[in-house]
């Protein structure tokens, strides 16, 4: 399919609403559309390891069905999957990072045969059998996307890890020129900074220099062992409104019921348990590589814009109790079987 065609499907799509479906009965129906050979690729039980084989890199060898393989209405019913676990916004941000494959193919100046990057080279796969009464999963990924979820008996349980990139995260030519995917993510970080001074300040710089690449990678435990920045309880009221107001922006990336949920775990874990940690320029320059840091007892929220001359973004979400779903969840799996 020509690649101005896909994004047109994409965008089409993506503006439509979904929600009024579950995730069992949206995931069946992508399922009932594949063809026999389409669902050895895509299909795959829950207890295996590669449900924690997530990455967020172009490559070439992901399992699962891709984009470019399904057709218009197998494109539709995997995008209302989607749509049932994430939030408007964040189903739009994942649009527009599929769509920045085809400004980097042009910023590369790739031919059109290259289909290094690709928007259709995203895959889902689905791990277990969805139902009613069942224990699965499904993923969503390719290059700057990884979303990993996790049902038990119809309820969302889990949706990470989280991540979504911009490459590049300020497009700098051509007709999306000035574009910015993750833009409220880089603005919100920046004004929680300003409003630090003096020794608030102090506490929340952990490091001249912005690590290269976000901490927790794609690492099947997220641990930072060493909890750096200013406290929730340290910060002013203001401040503290404006760190909860980033933290709703990540964890409401997914439906509101299921980052309700999140948020309550946050909140019984204790606000203030809750880090802001910031590493690199305090300015928001192309050029200045920064990045910085949520951390709390049930949490990781990283962002980091430090490569491609720093206009080049990842973020993610790790649940640290229900990342893949948790080890729970995977026992009542095995109990079961």
């Amino acid at each position: 399919m020509n690649r101005f065609i896909l994004l047109a499907c994409l965008t089409l799509i993506f503006s439509g609403n979904s929600k009024s479906q579950g995730v069992v009965s949206t995931a069946n129906t992508f399922i009932a559309t594949l063809d026999e050979g389409q669902k050895v690729k895509a299909l795959y039980p829950f207890d295996t390891d590669e449900r924690y084989n997530f990455h967020f890199f172009p490559k070439d060898n992901r399992k699962g069905i891709s984009m470019n393989e399904l057709n218009t209405l197998q494109k539709e019913a995997a995008l209302s999957l989607i749509k049932t676990c994430v939030s408007e916004q964040a189903a739009k941000k994942i649009s527009e990072v599929m769509e920045l494959e085809a400004v980097l193919k042009v910023i590369e100046k790739r031919k059109d045969e290259d289909h290094y990057r690709d928007p259709g080279k995203y895959y889902l796969t689905v791990f277990g059998i969805p139902g009613d009464k069942t224990i699965w999963g499904w993923r969503l990924e390719g290059h700057h996307i990884s979303f990993n979820f996790s049902v038990n008996e119809k309820k969302l349980v889990s949706g990470t890890p989280g991540f979504l990139g911009s490459n590049p995260a300020i497009v700098p030519e051509g007709p999306q020129k000035g574009k910015q995917v993750l833009q409220e993510e880089t603005e919100m970080g920046f004004a929680l900074l300003k409003t630090l001074s003096g020794a608030s300040l102090q506490k929340a710089l952990m490091d001249p220099v912005a690590p290269g690449e976000i901490l927790t990678f794609n690492n099947r435990k997220a641990i930072i062992d060493h909890p750096s920045g200013i406290l929730y309880s340290e910060m002013t009221s203001g401040q503290q409104q404006q760190f909860l107001a980033l933290i709703n922006l990540y964890v409401h990336r997914f439906t509101k019921l299921f980052a309700d949920e999140m948020l309550k775990d946050i909140q019984q874990a204790g606000l203030v348990n809750l880090r802001f940690s910031w590493a690199g320029f305090t300015e928001p320059v192309i050029g200045k590589p920064h990045y910085y840091r949520i951390q709390g007892p049930t949490i990781i929220i990283e962002y980091d814009n430090t490569q491609n001359n720093a206009n080049h973004i990842h973020t993610v979400v790790r649940d640290l109790k229900h990342d893949f779903g948790g080890d729970v969840l995977l026992e009542h799996y095995r109990a079961a079987h």
